[in-house]
């Protein structure tokens, strides 16, 4: 499962049986219809780097059914976890079959930074295909917090150095990292308390263990709802719609880069262009009033699909990022 997700994304359990079953029947209707030549000439498997049951498998199992629909052939999700990731990853990297993609989480972009030798350069080994989906972080707090807002907040950092803390769903995810963003960029003192997930890391906020918590909405928003959690800021570029009073931290902090919990499509670097394209014209009618449309709003994502130069560039961006804050943060490289 990838770091800062809950394991309580069942709903796509039902999907994985009956998603695989209505893939296979599919292709096989549709295979006669498929020239001669054209790709896919055969099952594609798209590679999951996670443990079945979370948060990634949804919009891979969702777009694995609409292709096969589409495009005549399965499409298989495969679940190959370990190393937070990167074992997955580098068995797509390595591929040479044509017929392999890659579904992961920003993770990717996080992974260099972590270990010494992940096994592959997401910037060189992967080709970019398209985001899939994405989710705000959130900065939260208890509805009764005597921080007002994040300047409040911020104002407090800067008086009592490490007295003011965050919890997380452990060292290293996305949701850690977007808090030593803000030490760094805010030059403030706060202290990360991690968890071993998303769902302590919010139950942490809830009990007051923790000031404050950075998280995705998929935790936290029946607690919003319910008037037990506010939200101080998003981190990500705009606000969003989940809690529009609540600024963006680059509001605050003008320096601070905009960043959200990301899911893409990726393919080994051979993959021909024509492939992508072939992928992007078929999953155009996911973008709105879909199936995969739905689901995301329910866990407070957006669907994105928006193509292999804005992956490019999210990556470009993100992996050096992360490199240059995991060491200010002082996070060993396994």
């Amino acid at each position: 499962m990838p770091p800062g997700l809950p394991s309580a994304a069942h709903p796509s359990r039902g999907l994985t049986r009956r998603g695989a079953f209505l893939a296979a029947g599919a292709a096989a209707l549709a295979r006669p219809a498929a020239a001669q030549g054209a790709w896919p000439g055969r099952t594609v498997r798209i590679i999951v780097p996670f443990a079945p049951g979370g948060t990634t498998d949804i919009p891979a199992r969702i777009t694995a059914d609409h292709l096969a629909r589409h495009l005549g052939q399965a499409f298989v999700v495969e679940n190959r976890s370990g190393a937070g990731g990167a074992v997955g990853i580098r068995a797509v990297a390595q591929a040479t079959d044509g017929h392999t993609l890659l579904h992961t989480t920003s993770a990717v972009a996080i992974l260099p930074a972590l270990q010494r030798d992940p096994g592959f350069d997401p910037l060189a080994d992967l080709q970019p295909i398209t985001l899939t989906t994405a989710s705000p972080i959130l900065l939260i707090v208890r509805a009764d917090s005597p921080f007002p807002n994040l300047r409040s907040y911020l104002a407090r950092a800067r008086e009592a150095p490490g007295k003011v803390s965050f919890s997380s769903s452990g060292i290293g995810t996305t949701v850690h990292l977007a808090g030593e963003l803000l030490r760094a960029r805010a030059g403030v003192d706060l202290l990360h308390v991690p968890y071993r997930g998303s769902a302590p890391s919010a139950t942490a906020v809830l009990a007051g263990e923790a000031d404050s918590g950075f998280l995705s909405p998929i935790e936290v928003l029946p607690h919003i709802r319910a008037g037990r959690l506010r939200v101080l800021a998003t981190a990500a570029r705009s606000r969003t719609a989940l809690a529009p009073e609540a600024p963006t931290i680059t509001e605050a902090v003008p320096n601070y880069d905009g960043i959200e919990l990301w899911f893409a499509l990726f393919g080994p670097r051979n993959l021909p262009p024509e492939v992508s394209a072939t992928l992007m014209r078929q999953l155009a009618p996911l973008r709105s009033g879909s199936v995969l449309s739905d689901r995301m709003a329910e866990l407070g994502a957006d669907v994105l699909l928006d193509g292999p130069e804005a992956l490019a560039a999210r990556m470009r961006a993100e992996v050096p990022l992360w490199k240059t804050i995991a060491e200010r943060a002082g996070i060993p490289r396994e």
